[in-house]
This record gives C-alpha cells, sequence and structure tokens, in this order.
C-alpha cells in the first residue's frame, strides 16, 4: 500500500511539474526592427514579458566610452525570456538583489512587461531607470519587476545603462574623438539609446510612442531630471516622474571631469593611449575605480547631452516642457549625520546648531525646534532630509515651476517600512531613501518584511497614482483623495503619501529656503 501511494504521488508530481512546463511554454512573437523577439506570457494569463532585449550594440573594445551603437539585426527568432548582465559594477548596497547571470560590459538591455489584450490597444509607457547612485543596480531586481504595474493599463520598460567608470569616465582623448566634443555621459547617453529603441518599436507591443512617461529613483531620478533638460531627448516622453534624485548643484564641468579622468588613468596604470586602456580587461579597471570615491564617476556638463547645468537649462526655460511629478520619503536623512558621534540629545543638538548656523542659529532653531531629546533627533533628522531634498527635488520643482510651462506635482512619501522581528526595541519605524519602489511596483512580495494590510493599500494608491500620472498627465482619478498642483496660488500644495493620502499647504518652504541659501553660502 505504501508503495502504490509513493508511484501515486510521484505521478501526481509529474502531472503538475508537466503543467507547469506547459506554462512555461506558453510563448509570445513580436516583430521588432532588429528581429523577431520571442517572450513568455505569465502562468494566470494577464501579463507578456520580454527580458533582456539588445537597444544597443555591445560597448566592448573599440566601442568603450563611445555613445551607444546600432544594434546589429538579427535572423530567426531570439529568445527574451532571461534578464541581461548588468552593467559592470562591485557590490554596494544588501538591499539590490539582482536576478541577472552576473555584471559584464556588455550589458544594453531593455525589458518590457504588458497586459496579455495590449497589442494594438496603444497602451500608455512608463519607461523606468533604476537607481544606485550611477554606481550600481539592474533592472533585474524584484522590486522593480513591472508585471503587477502594467495590470493597470499601462506597458512598463526598464533598461540596463553603463555605470560608473565605464559609463561616466572624461578624458581629453575622448572628448578630441568625438564628434561633438564631448565625453563622460556615456551612461546618460545609454538610456537616450533606450528611450529611441522605445519610440521606434513600442507600438508593435501595444503601446503609444506619443505617450510615454519616464520615471526613476535615486540616480534614475537624477537621470530623468537630465532627460528633461536634454535638448538630444526632445519629443521622446511626454512625462516624467522622479522619486528622490536631481542633477541639481554642484555638477561638475566637462573641463574637470576631464581633470579628474585623466588623474585616475594616470595614478592607476601610468601615461598609456585610449586605445590600449580600451584593450585592458575591464575588470582590472573597475577594481581600480573601486578605490576612488563613487562621485568621481556621475552626470558631468558635457556640452552635449548636457550643453549647460541643469539649473542654467531650466532657469533659462530651455528644458523639455513635459508635466512633472516630483518628490522624496519623509526620512531621506538620517539624524546620526547631524549628530556625529556624540549623543542625540537637547543639549547637544543646540550645542551643534550655535557651532553650524552662527549668527543664524536662533533661525535653525526655530524652523528645527528641539525642547526635548525626541524633538531634537526628529528635527535633526527633518534637517538631514532637507538637505538630501534640496538637490533631491526641491530646486528641480521650483525650477520647472517657474519655466516649464506644464503641470507640476508634489508629494511627500510618509508611510513607514513594517519594522523587521528581528528590530532592537525603541527601533522607530522610518520610511527612508528608496523604500517606496516595491510599493510603486506592487511587489512587496519581493522583501521577507511583516507586511501589514495598510501596506497592501499604500501599495495600491501609489502605484494608480503614479500610472494615472502616464495615462493622462494628472495623478487624479476616481477613488483616490484629490492632488492638487504645486502652485503659489493654492500655497504650494504638496500630497503626503501614506494609508490616507492628504494634500496639504507646503508647511516646510521656509525651512526649504534656509537650506537653499545655507547650501549657497557653504
Amino acid at each position: 500500500m505504501m508503495k502504490l501511494r509513493l508511484v501515486a504521488g510521484t505521478l501526481f508530481a509529474l502531472l503538475i511539474l508537466q503543467c507547469l512546463r506547459g506554462q512555461e511554454l506558453r510563448t509570445v512573437q513580436v516583430q521588432t526592427a532588429d528581429g523577431v523577439l520571442e517572450g513568455v506570457i505569465s502562468a494566470d494569463g494577464n501579463v507578456r514579458t520580454f527580458k533582456g532585449i539588445p537597444y544597443a550594440a555591445p560597448p566592448l573594445g573599440p566601442f568603450r566610452w563611445k555613445a551607444p551603437q546600432p544594434v546589429v539585426p538579427w535572423s530567426g527568432v531570439r529568445k527574451a525570456v532571461n534578464f541581461g548582465k548588468r552593467a559592470m559594477q562591485v557590490h554596494i548596497w544588501d538591499d539590490m538583489i539582482f536576478h541577472d547571470d552576473g555584471p559584464s560590459e556588455d550589458c544594453l538591455y531593455l525589458n518590457l512587461w504588458m497586459p496579455e489584450n495590449s497589442r494594438g490597444a496603444k497602451l500608455p509607457v512608463m519607461v523606468w531607470i533604476h537607481g544606485g547612485g550611477f554606481a550600481a543596480g539592474s533592472s533585474s531586481e524584484g522590486r522593480q519587476d513591472g508585471g503587477n504595474l502594467s495590470k493597470k493599463g499601462v506597458l512598463v520598460v526598464s533598461m540596463n545603462y553603463r555605470l560608473g567608470v565605464f559609463g561616466f569616465l572624461a578624458l581629453p582623448e575622448l572628448s578630441k574623438e568625438s564628434d561633438h566634443g564631448a565625453s563622460g555621459n556615456y551612461g546618460l547617453m545609454d538610456q537616450l539609446a533606450a528611450l529611441k529603441w522605445v519610440k521606434a518599436n513600442i507600438a508593435t507591443f501595444g503601446g503609444d510612442p506619443d505617450n510615454v512617461t519616464i520615471f526613476g529613483e535615486s540616480a534614475g531620478s537624477s537621470s530623468v531630471s537630465a532627460l528633461v533638460a536634454s535638448p538630444l531627448a526632445k519629443g521622446l516622453f511626454k512625462r516624467a516622474i522622479g522619486e528622490s534624485g536631481a542633477l541639481f548643484g554642484g555638477m561638475r564641468s566637462r573641463e574637470d571631469a576631464e581633470s579628474l579622468g585623466t588623474h585616475f588613468v594616470d595614478s592607476a596604470f601610468g601615461k598609456i593611449s585610449l586605445e590600449e586602456l580600451r584593450a585592458m580587461p575591464a575588470a582590472k579597471i573597475l577594481q581600480a575605480a573601486a578605490s576612488r570615491p563613487m562621485s568621481e564617476f556621475k552626470p558631468v556638463v558635457d556640452g552635449y547631452f548636457l550643453p549647460e547645468s541643469c539649473d542654467s537649462i531650466y532657469a533659462a526655460g530651455l528644458q523639455n516642457q513635459v508635466a512633472l511629478l516630483v518628490g522624496w520619503n519623509r526620512d531621506e536623512g538620517n539624524y546620526d549625520a547631524f549628530f556625529g558621534k556624540i549623543d542625540p540629545t537637547m543639549a547637544n543638538y543646540r550645542v551643534i546648531a550655535r557651532s553650524k548656523f552662527g549668527t543664524r542659529a536662533d533661525e535653525f532653531l526655530r524652523l528645527y525646534p528641539a525642547s526635548t531629546d525626541a524633538e531634537a533627533k526628529r528635527s535633526a533628522q527633518d534637517y538631514e532630509t532637507d538637505r538630501a531634498a534640496r538637490r533631491a527635488g526641491w530646486k528641480w520643482l521650483e525650477a520647472h515651476l517657474k519655466t516649464g510651462g506644464s503641470p507640476v506635482y508634489r508629494y511627500i512619501y510618509d508611510h513607514p517600512l513594517p519594522l523587521p522581528a528581528d528590530a532592537k526595541p525603541g527601533t522607530e519605524p522610518m520610511a527612508p531613501h528608496a523604500c517606496e519602489i516595491e510599493y510603486v511596483f506592487l511587489m512587496l512580495s519581493s522583501k521577507q518584511l511583516p507586511w501589514r494590510q495598510d501596506d497592501y493599500t499604500v501599495s495600491e494608491i501609489l502605484a494608480t497614482y503614479w500610472t494615472n500620472f502616464a495615462k493622462t498627465g494628472d495623478p487624479n482619478g476616481e477613488g483616490l483623495p484629490q492632488w492638487p498642483m504645486y502652485t503659489p496660488a493654492e500655497n504650494y500644495p504638496v500630497m503626503h503619501i501614506d494609508v490616507c493620502p492628504a494634500a496639504a499647504a507646503d508647511m516646510q518652504r521656509e525651512r526649504h529656503e534656509f537650506v537653499d541659501r545655507e547650501g549657497i553660502q557653504q
């Protein structure tokens, strides 16, 4: 009897496995400008997915540190079921969990998710740009999977782009060989190439090439601010969403970037030719760059992709006139940055304030009060968050509001993550940098946290606001609290995203103006 049960159990398991294999084999083919792609249909039949689609030639050998080159068309059917390899990078952040085959220079691939019935539908398109400080990241992270978001009636695209020394090295020799006298923004040019691919091919997948929204977080949001500024991106998208990032203040000039790049190459490898540098193993270059500050390899004012700094382009009203939705999280900064190694007490807070701000200390203490130790910690946290927000969105919002000629919406993401089971007693729940990503994508399942019903509610709200904006340029819709435009006439309304979202006048404007003045003086 036991043997019979084992045989029956084995047959049942094989039957289930066969069914699952049958589901995996449900495929769909699409003809693109470069050849036929074969993607897969989800087990529930609701989502079509295409992964690892080349949008540019591999930037190898002579193509290293050059603008992305066209894809070489293929014959036959190309499988598009696995993520392409991520850009060259070292391990930096533990919360980045990838589902690709590892880092490689051959990394210029994108992915698409769309509802099963999208063919011929002309759906709004949302193009995601991942974060990671321009030094790390990949489109293969589980929290950025676009399948669930696409079920809200949009087509979701994500891409890899060159990072670090491979994406942002500037050298006089590179500028000299360029037709535009520019170097240093290869990662941004990759993003531009992906958007051009979308423009040329997305209709075949059921997307509307004239209704594209770009959105990103952290370095991805900074990239969005640069794409809105770049004359090269004109006509490639209609709307933009920025989450906790912008390229405002302190951008390096091409000349300074070239000097920094020359110092890096000379100190790491000696006086070698560009040809020798391009022939060098990528791992050797990455290892040498890993010992340098991340800030050495970031976007620059190259004179081509960015003719001027983002500050100057927006101030002159020369950016692309697109609807804009921008915000950041409640706890972008941390009070530890304010207190350093001393105890976070009210007394220490006041001492630091007097030392740091001098004659402006009274104004600081009025805006960031500290009548108790707890209030001192909260105010320090708010100040550090405001400092981050100054360059991560506030100046961008203000500039586009003045000269963008398009609707502007602003948010603060207030919803705290649930504390893990092993959190130390007394740990305060926070809404830190990047915590909203899995909520936007309806991918709470990508992380092992004790999720609450409130978290699923916030995720649904956030994804709906985002997709509404992608569809119409207005985040509002049926069943959602009203989100007014960010305008001085309405006292600069800010939508606070939480379980019960609510718009309120900007009560932090004085703080932002204070931090902005402080930043200029420093």
